[in-house]
């Protein structure tokens, strides 16, 4: 039977990640003694395919599992025997949204190695060629995905099955948690005098004027800008036409220039830029910039905290929602989230550590329903703001109830049903496939049902 917590340990951890970057690095260095390990119908699994994926995980900085080997191989015929179905029932895939998938990864590859150039040299490959590379494993795994999805789409858990599952947990061994708060915010950033904002222009064309006199861009950008992101490495990026978290006014600029050439002071979302083209490559470009953010006085400070206290007194008195509140009023570009501060798993119930440090003394003595005064703060890019915060929900520590946690339970509950309807899934359809698994692992627990079927077909055979 296939293993239910091996499901859950590589199925939701490989099929939602992009351990791509060994492509690129086996170009380089290849493994010596490279042979195929695995065989889901007509689908292959090499030995370099499960040394790369190690490889790619330690690289983005996580832990490899216990027997990572067999943890890994295994995942890897989950995803082919998804594969195999998917084609078997029709289900597509968008190419374009393909396209853009692989696109994203190599901008983040030539993001890490500093250019194009710079990617091709250290893989020997050509940008079209890595592209190439990587159609198959994107498609498999978009594939993968979408069987997965099918498999599970129209499962629902009752209130009846989240009490009966939660009447199963041993007492002893239920959560603990800590107080919990649900905390929403509306933020105004003020926007600068206008004359400062001039000044701030004159400052960067005086700078763009020195640096057709013979500064270097890099340079300049090291000693000016206040891009904390890009500050130490001359201000440069790797952008796309497809990206859509870049400032509209900032791209469009940017791939309006020549290669070599400098923009004119350009506003966007985040100040003032210059902006440099340094080479482009159809919808791809390697630019840099130096931003200056004219600085906001105490006088804008002030007025935006009297527009949110007079937004606070209609919130208390009942006259708007916190919900209209943050849609007419927020600042903050995320409204998706209505307002509200969530935690790594995006959830709004959140501990106190994962709050801003300077937003702590804003709620201390607040009570649920009850909001802060309006008070100014700083972004870590240095964006002044005023902001309002509201205390929805504050819990008390405690053992995990039906009452508290229901949502959390019922969130749990259905993934163990998920998980148990795919380990059903897999006993079913395994027996359809041809299956081989390479004898140097049959000490591989988790491998044992395709093992198992590995030796039905060698038999048959």
């Amino acid at each position: 039977m296939i293993s239910m917590k091996m499901l859950n340990r590589t199925v939701l951890l490989l099929l939602s990640a992009t351990f791509y970057s060994g492509l690129v690095q086996a170009q380089v260095k290849r493994v010596i003694a490279d042979k195929i390990i695995g065989k889901v119908g007509d689908r292959i699994i090499l030995k370099s395919d499960i040394m790369n994926s190690m490889a790619d995980i330690q690289r983005q900085g996580g832990q490899l599992p216990e027997n990572a080997e067999c943890v890994i191989f295994e995942s890897e015929l989950i995803k082919k025997a998804l594969v195999l179905q998917a084609e078997k029932d029709s289900i597509q895939v968008d190419d374009d949204e393909i396209e853009s998938q692989i696109d994203n990864q190599i901008r983040g590859f030539m993001q890490m190695y500093g250019t194009a150039q710079a990617l091709e040299e250290i893989s020997g490959r050509t940008i079209y060629q890595l592209k190439d590379d990587f159609k198959v494993p994107f498609k498999e795994r978009e594939l993968a995905n979408k069987m997965r999805g099918k498999i599970l789409e129209n499962i629902k858990m009752t209130p009846i099955e989240v009490k009966t599952y939660w009447e199963e947990i041993l007492r002893d061994s239920l959560p603990y948690y800590e107080s919990e708060l649900e905390v929403g915010q509306i933020v105004m950033y003020p926007k600068p005098d206008r004359d400062i904002e001039s000044y701030t222009a004159k400052r960067l064309n005086d700078i763009k004027k020195q640096i057709e006199g013979g500064a270097r861009f890099d340079q300049m950008a090291k000693i000016y800008s206040e891009d904390p992101g890009s500050k130490n490495t001359g201000g440069q990026y790797t952008i796309s036409r497809a990206d859509k978290f870049w400032d509209p006014v900032f791209l469009n600029t940017a791939f309006k220039l020549r290669e070599g050439q400098i923009s004119n002071v350009v506003k966007s979302k985040f100040g003032l830029h210059i902006i440099q083209n340094v080479s482009r490559s159809g919808d791809d470009a390697v630019v840099r910039h130096i931003l200056m953010v004219p600085p906001i006085t105490e006088e804008e400070i002030t007025s935006a905290k009297e527009k949110l206290d007079s937004v606070r007194a209609q919130l208390m008195a009942g006259v708007t929602s916190f919900g209209q509140a943050v849609a007419k009023y927020s600042d903050e570009e995320d409204k998706f989230t209505g307002g509200w501060i969530l935690g790594p798993d995006q959830s709004t119930m959140i501990t106190i550590d994962q709050l801003d440090k300077n937003m702590i003394p804003m709620i201390k003595d607040l009570k649920p329903g009850q909001y802060s005064y309006p008070t100014a703060f700083e972004t870590d890019q240095g964006k002044k703001g005023v902001r309002v915060l509201y205390l929805r929900t504050r819990t008390e520590p405690h053992r995990e109830n039906l009452m508290d946690d229901y949502n959390r339970i019922a969130s749990r509950a259905l993934e163990d049903k998920k998980q148990r309807i795919l380990e059903n899934w897999f006993d079913e359809k395994i027996k359809n496939y041809f299956i081989f698994v390479d004898d140097n692992y049959n000490n591989c627990t988790a491998l044992k049902p395709w093992l198992n079927a590995s030796i039905r077909n060698l038999s048959k055979n």
